[in-house]
């Protein structure tokens, strides 16, 4: 067995959506929740989110190697198997997404891009309307809202979860999820570095994704 060296992982697209969305979603609560800043700011995170959210699923069908949606989404047949192997000698850390964080990483971006859609369609009823919320009835609207209150919900518990795992991965297995989201790469014994589209593609990406969104808030709410 060779030497463990550091090899490449996350590329730098994956690494800073990955760290923008987080920062958007404590912004998020910040000013939902918290009453900090104004509902402005509100509306700005969450029309960033889409837009990164967006971005990660293009990225995802036409990025880098780990980053692929190809490269780590499996069958119940493969989740399967790793929750077998994961209290065994047999365990084997994989270089990117594992079949089981493989639907974490689905999950969050569903939910994620539930809760920026929803909002756009969301109103308080007093002040605060979404883009969007104008164009379908009341009614419509106070169900869209609703279901941005409990995607609310549903997304704090899944990142709760998605927190205690890389908890759990750290301290029983010894594997640090952590420090290659912040490097992009990881100490491995067999691994091979991973093939990196140029970052200036995920840039245009972005800008068209950034557009649609742009042209969403400003012309969503009609004349």
């Amino acid at each position: 067995m060779s030497n463990p060296r550091q090899i490449r992982i996350w590329d730098l697209p994956v690494r800073l959506t990955h760290w923008a969305l987080v920062l958007c979603i404590v912004g998020l609560y910040a000013t939902g929740e918290f009453g900090l800043l104004s509902m402005d700011w509100h509306f700005r995170f969450g029309y960033a989110v889409l837009a990164l959210v967006l971005f990660r699923i293009v990225w995802g069908l036409v990025g880098s190697e780990h980053a692929r949606f190809a490269d780590f989404v499996r069958g119940p047949r493969a989740i399967a198997k790793y929750l077998g192997s994961w209290s065994t000698t047999h365990y084997r850390p994989t270089l990117g997404h594992n079949p089981l964080g493989a639907l974490a990483v689905l999950a969050l971006l569903i939910l994620l891009l539930a809760q920026a859609v929803s909002g756009l369609f969301s109103n308080d009823e007093i002040e605060w309307f979404g883009p969007l919320s104008e164009r379908i009835s009341m009614d419509a609207s106070a169900d869209w809202t609703d279901w941005h209150h409990l995607g609310q919900k549903l997304l704090l518990a899944l990142i709760v979860v998605h927190v205690l795992v890389i908890v759990a991965y750290r301290v029983l297995k010894k594997v640090d999820l952590l420090r290659p989201m912040l490097t992009g790469r990881k100490l491995s014994n067999e691994g091979v570095d991973a093939r990196w589209v140029s970052p200036w593609w995920a840039l245009l990406i972005f800008a068209v994704c950034v557009g649609i969104v742009w042209t969403i808030s400003v012309y969503g709410p009609g004349v």
